[in-house]
């Protein structure tokens, strides 16, 4: 076997390896060398990947699949990552522990994602998903002086050990009655028998859970505000489109679209109905910037989850396309909460008023990137809604697209009630606000994608594009 077809994976577990052993060996002064080992192999793997993007192979019987899909994504999280640990150099200095673990960790977890997109059978599905999830938790819970942080740790470990048991029975029921754990065998072999229909709801709802559809999003705002800001970041961004990337592999491949027994579709757009209806107006009465992207994290997943509804390539196109765009705009977002928490110490919004005076840089970035998840031209979220609904209109649910599209409008309340505190509201802080030159470069990544993508969306439409068809 060609080894190189997995390099990007074997590279990055040795990665992840090297660092958790460094970052134990060398004394405290040299951890800064362990952390720039981390951000610099991760940028080396983004760019084997980008140079191997067109490779495909159907590994070990069809456990492995190495694709233009499962490509698209690992470039998404190896992005990410790196803009996650830019932005994250100042605030791990609140870290009571060496900072390498904390870089050990991420890469690991954005190992187990890798291994999610490009699973092709359930099993491999499930220990990636475990991976990711297991470093989360040690993430979640970092800071061993924050309550909050411990609280949000438990929690997260908790019911993310049901959910990951809910979808596991689920994975057991459709093997006990199909016989098989290969997304194709499944996909051939698919009947609507009554052990199947539940095994694969389960396995529906266990995936609602990692991406907060609701109601499985009860974990979401608690742990978002209780998380180091960094992993929140990491968490709303890696995450969500691991967890999007592997259920509409299953989706598409596994379960019969068009079943006549059970309307999966249906299904599907309920659930991505409600969960954007909540998400936007619980948001509505946020006071705590954390708490308020958790909520909009939910109301996100609901359109996304549209598009995977849509199961048609308008539709996968887009949730492709959003996942992208949704990194660069909430990292962005982040980043400049990370700034005002490491500056202030408070995440709440009233610590942003008279941002615009103290730094108009971020203040004009954090509007830019709160119109973009609103979904404001010519922002790049516009780009991927247009994509999301018109996906839905083809399929028959315009129902499901006016939905979105008034929960849009909706959304800009909250957005923009962030951006009135930022220009127009009166802080005691007066000192300017400043960035550590990760933050800056991570900033500017972020909005200029933002605008870019918005303005001139062909090139990466194109690139999704292609990258589904292996699903249709």
């Amino acid at each position: 076997m060609d080894f190189s077809i997995l390099g990007a994976e074997i590279l990055i577990a040795l990665l992840g390896l090297a660092v958790l052993v460094l970052g134990l060996s060398l004394p405290g002064k040299a951890q800064k060398y362990v952390n720039g080992l981390a951000l610099t192999g991760l940028g080396l793997v983004l760019i084997y990947l980008i140079i191997s993007f067109s490779k495909g192979a159907n590994l070990f019987n069809g456990v492995y699949q190495i694709d233009l899909y499962g490509n698209y994504f690992k470039i998404l999280f190896l992005s990410a990552g790196i803009l996650v640990m830019l932005m994250a150099g100042t605030y791990i200095k609140r870290f009571e522990e060496k900072s390498s673990e904390f870089y050990g960790l991420m890469i690991l977890a954005t190992l187990g994602m890798m291994l999610m997109v490009s699973a092709g059978e359930f099993i491999t599905l499930y220990v990636g998903l475990e991976l990711m999830t297991i470093s989360f938790y040690i993430l979640t819970a970092y800071l061993k002086s924050d309550k909050l942080s411990g609280e949000a740790g438990l929690k997260y470990l908790i019911l993310g050990a049901v959910s990951s048991a809910i979808l596991l029975f689920g994975i057991s029921l459709v093997y006990a009655s199909l016989g098989t754990t290969n997304f194709i065998e499944i996909g051939a072999s698919f009947t609507s028998s009554s052990a199947v229909i539940a095994g694969v709801v389960m396995i529906i709802a266990g995936f609602a859970f990692k991406v907060s559809v609701v109601p499985f999003h009860m974990w979401t705002p608690d742990i978002y505000q209780g998380a180091p800001i960094p992993v929140t970041t990491y968490l709303s961004v890696g995450s969500k489109a691991a967890g999007f990337a592997a259920l509409v592999r299953v989706f598409m491949v596994a379960v019969d679209v068009s079943d006549p027994v059970f309307n999966w579709s249906l299904l599907l757009a309920v659930l991505a109905a409600v969960t954007i209806i909540i998400g936007n107006l619980i948001a509505l009465s946020q006071k705590d910037i954390k708490r308020l992207l958790a909520y909009s994290s939910i109301a996100q997943a609901g359109y996304i989850l549209v598009g995977v509804t849509a199961a048609n390539s308008f539709g996968l196109k887009g949730v492709l396309f959003y996942a992208l765009i949704y990194v660069f705009a909430n990292v962005g977002a982040f980043a400049v909460a990370t700034a005002v928490e490491v500056d202030t110490g408070r995440t709440d919004i009233e610590a942003f008023a008279g941002l615009s005076k103290r730094s108009p840089l971020l203040a004009a970035i954090m509007t830019i990137c709160m119109l973009s998840l609103a979904g404001i031209p010519p922002m790049a979220g516009f780009a991927g809604k247009f994509y999301l609904f018109a996906g839905a209109i083809q399929s028959g649910y315009l129902w499901l697209a006016l939905i979105g599209l008034i929960m849009s409008m909706v959304s800009v309340y909250y957005y923009l009630g962030v951006s009135k505190a930022m220009y127009i509201g009166e802080n005691s802080y007066e000192a300017p606000l400043s960035l550590g030159s990760g933050s800056t470069v991570a900033l500017w990544v972020c909005v200029l994608a933002t605008i870019l993508l918005g303005v001139y969306p062909g090139p990466l439409s194109e690139l999704a594009g292609a990258a589904i068809q292996i699903l249709l």
